[in-house]
């Protein structure tokens, strides 16, 4: 599970870089509160942090859809290596009723 552990691995980076944008916009709100910023100034401040933000997002989506794809993948594979499985003792069970059917017949001679 490699794979899907480094998807995750990247997604909690993410998170953590989202946390950090967010605590600076709103370090940006207590200046523009404060009276420190102008309001346009927030708003051209702001918008960069908000585009990172939604960048981020996006991306940890995308990754999580990826865990989503390998899950399933992963459980496809199961399933196959299942259904093989079962047809290689459907084809024993054949063949040895086929041998006990041969068995009998050549017993009565």
């Amino acid at each position: 599970m490699g794979f899907i552990e480094r998807l995750e691995k990247n997604i909690a980076k993410l998170e953590t870089k989202i946390e950090k944008e967010q605590t600076k916009l709103a370090q940006l709100e207590v200046k523009c509160e404060g009276k420190k910023i102008t309001k346009a100034e927030f708003c051209l401040k702001k918008r960069p942090h908000d585009e990172r933000i939604h960048a981020m997002s996006a991306r940890i989506r995308v990754l999580q859809g990826g865990i989503v794809r390998e899950k399933q993948n992963i459980e496809d594979k199961a399933e196959e290596k299942e259904k093989k499985k079962e047809e290689k003792e459907k084809k024993k069970e054949k063949k040895e009723k086929k041998e006990k059917k041969e068995e009998k017949k050549e017993e009565p001679e």
